[in-house]
Formats: C-alpha cells, structure tokens, sequence
C-alpha cells in the first residue's frame, strides 16, 4: 500500500503543473487499458502482461491488458490514435507501429503525428525456429533444404508486417532461397501452425516459444539479432551461421495518444521505468529472453522518429508488402 501511495503521489507531482483539472482527476482514477494489436500468448503481449502486472502494484488503479489482433495491429493502432488522449486508453507494442508506415499504401495513422511514445520497456530479438520433424539441423541445412525445395517451404509470421515477417523476408533475400509468408494473426497461431507442420519455419520472440524448445518440438537454428540470447546461448547468431543482413531488433513499448498531456506522459514513463528496474520484472523479462530498458519520453521519441526511416529501407531492401 505504501508503494502505491508512493507512486501516486509521483503521478500527482507529474500533473501538477497542467493545472487543477488534472489534479481533480487525481489520475489514474479508473484503470487504463493497455491496447494490443496480436492475440494473446505471443511476446507482444506476454510483455504487456508483465508490464501491466507490475504497474498494477505500483498505480492506484488495476491496468487491463485488452486484445485487438488484425491488419498487422493497425486496428489498434488505428483504435489508440483515436481515442481520447487522457491517459486511459494506451498502446502497447513493437516496431510494427513504425514499420506499418511503409508497409501499408495507406495506414490509417502515423506514427510520429499521432501518438506521444510514453517509454521502452524491454528490448529482445527473434529466433529461427524450426519443427524437430524437420532435416534441418542448421542455418546451412535449411537454406539448402529450401534450394533443393524452391517455393515449398512455408513461414510463418505473427502478421504482415511484423518483424517476423521482415525477419523471414530479409533470410529469403540474403539467403537466396524462395519460401512462402504464411502470416497469422499473431504468435499464438503463428507457433500452432509449424508445431502442426502447416508451416516449416518462423522467426519468433523466445518467450512465446521457450517450452516448445525445452520440450524438443521446436529447434532453435539462429538469433536475428547482433548478439547471441543470454537466454539460449548456445544459439548462433545469424552471421555466425553463414547468412548476414538478417538483424531484426526488437522493442515493446508504451504508447498514447500525442495529444495526451505532457505531465501524464511523463508520470507514465516514470512508472513504466520503475516497473522496468524492480528485480523482479528484471528477472521475469529475462526469463523470457528480453531485457529491461524504461527508457524516457524524449528518447523514445527520438528513436520512434529514427526508425520510421531505419524501417522503410527494410521493408524496401525486403520487397515486402501488406496490400
């Protein structure tokens, strides 16, 4: 209780200078959602839970995880950026936000105009995972697989536009091989079909995957990232298996809508990070294969505003599109 008493009152000192409205509020005064674009189980929202949990302790008020999949999460997107801007209604999730701008002809929102990035919570990378059924062992298995085998391997994705489905895309340029996007309408799915054998491959957050690869139903080949997992070291990266270009990062972030006040935007950072660097979030996100960050309102900002660009040459480079 004195925890919350404690963050309320920094929530309280955050707004005090928009004046008495806010104050009157004294928000948050009903639980704010946190609104994602993929169904539930995948690493979007695993770590909007874990993020929601934790804010729970801390606010005076109970955070709901509420699920909006579809259209590669320009649906919440959409639904966010036109929601009132009081604080209660917030995004949560990946570079899909931004990688959506070049993905998608006409996306009904932008990025950079319509939403105020609020904080980081925690950064991670996907896999290549495959199906233990499939005769593929490693990274160099696989391409010659698929090059023995052109345009009959499947991958799957948590939706177009994803960076699973960048990820897949950029191993088929880099590789030289023909496979086809199977995109789903989040993880959950997306792992349901290659543990059915629907599809061949993925590239997938760990968390949403790590007791299919315990269990030995999936095999992880390779990190799309510039450093091994602390989670599977084990696991080269793709560089070190033979295939470069395949660096895919990955962030979970809190969102709201840009017309949101700046003092509610900044007490949700503040929050965000204090969830982000308590132990036990620390030991929760790493178990999942993602580390903590709760990073500022103006630095996430600025990295919103870089990856708008960084993802365009992606999606260009990739050739990929969503319609």
């Amino acid at each position: 209780m004195m925890r919350k008493r404690g963050v309320a009152l920094l929530f309280a000192l955050a707004c005090a200078g928009h004046g008495a409205a806010v104050l009157a509020q004294a928000y948050p005064s009903r639980p704010p959602r946190l609104i994602v674009g993929f169904t539930p189980g995948g690493g979007v929202d695993i770590n909007a839970r874990v993020l929601a949990s934790k804010l729970s302790e801390l606010l005076p008020q109970q955070v709901i995880v509420e699920n909006r999949p579809g259209a590669g999460t320009n649906i919440a997107n959409e639904y966010v950026a036109k929601s009132a801007p009081d604080g209660y209604t917030l995004l949560f999730n990946s570079p899909a936000v931004v990688i959506n701008m070049s993905l998608y002809r006409n996306p009904p929102y932008d990025a950079l105009r319509d939403f105020a990035g609020v904080s980081v919570f925690s950064e991670s990378t996907n896999i290549l995972v495959v199906p233990a059924t499939l005769p593929a062992r490693s990274v160099k298995e696989l391409v010659a697989l698929a090059r023995e085998r052109p345009g009959a391997l499947n991958y799957s994705s948590a939706g177009a536009g994803s960076t699973q489905h960048l990820a897949a895309e950029l191993f088929k340029l880099h590789s030289g091989t023909s496979i086809v996007h199977v995109p789903y309408k989040g993880s959950a799915p997306s792992i349901a079909a290659l543990l059915a054998g629907e599809v061949q491959l993925s590239f997938i957050n760990p968390v949403a995957v790590g007791a299919h690869l315990k269990s030995g139903r999936l095999r992880a080949l390779a990190v799309a990232g510039a450093k091994r997992s602390e989670l599977m070291p084990e696991v080269p990266t793709m560089k070190e298996a033979g295939v470069e270009g395949v660096e895919v990062p990955l962030w979970f972030g809190l969102l709201a809508p840009a017309a949101t006040p700046r003092e509610i935007v900044r007490a949700l950072a503040a929050a965000v990070t204090k969830a982000a660097h308590s132990s036990d979030t620390r030991k929760r996100l790493l178990e999942q294969g993602a580390e903590a960050v709760g990073s500022t309102p103006e630095d996430f900002a600025r990295q919103l505003r870089e990856e708008v660009a960084r993802w365009a040459e992606v999606v260009r480079i990739s050739g990929a599109r969503a319609d």
